[in-house]
This record gives structure tokens, sequence and C-alpha cells, in this order.
């Protein structure tokens, strides 16, 4: 087992945290997911054989790229879509 800390950009809210959490869950050999907001990060527990680029690209594919990547409009609005999905399949309390 290893864990991945990953600092992205474009994390604004809930919805955000929704997406995220829901698409890399969904990576079979993540155990957990753990995400910050106030230090716009994304903590991965994983099986030793996933590597950090499948998470990474993952992360730029719905719009959050690592911090040290360019961030371009393209991406940026990636994250909004990704944003208002996971606002709306938020599960209810």
């Amino acid at each position: 087992m290893k864990t991945e800390k990953i600092i992205i950009a474009n994390l604004k809210c809930a919805g955000c945290e929704n997406t995220i959490k829901k698409r890399i869950s969904g990576i079979e050999g993540v155990k957990n997911v753990n995400i910050s907001q106030d230090e716009d990060s994304v903590t991965v527990d994983m099986e030793d054989q996933l590597e950090r680029k499948q998470i990474t690209n993952l992360l730029h594919k719905l719009g959050y790229p690592e911090a040290t990547e360019e961030n371009g409009l393209l991406l940026q609005i990636k994250s909004y879509a990704s944003c208002m999905v996971g606002r709306m399949s938020k599960p209810q309390a």
C-alpha cells in the first residue's frame, strides 16, 4: 500500500470534490481518497502496482491538472463541467 498526495488546480467546491472522489475511487486498486480544498490536494491510498500517473491522467482529463502543469482555458472549462456533474450527483443526506 502506498499514499500519493497530489496538489491540483481548479478545485473550487464540494461538487468538484464529489466528482474527483467518485471517479478516482472507481480505479481498481484505489483504497481511499481524501480531498482538501484548503490545500488544493487529493490524497490517494492505493495498492503498490498503481502508478501516480494513472491518477494524474484522470485528474487532468476531468479538468484538475497538477498545480505544476499549464492550466489553460480548456482545462478550466472541463473543471467547471466536472464541478456541475458533482453537484448534481451529490448523494442526498
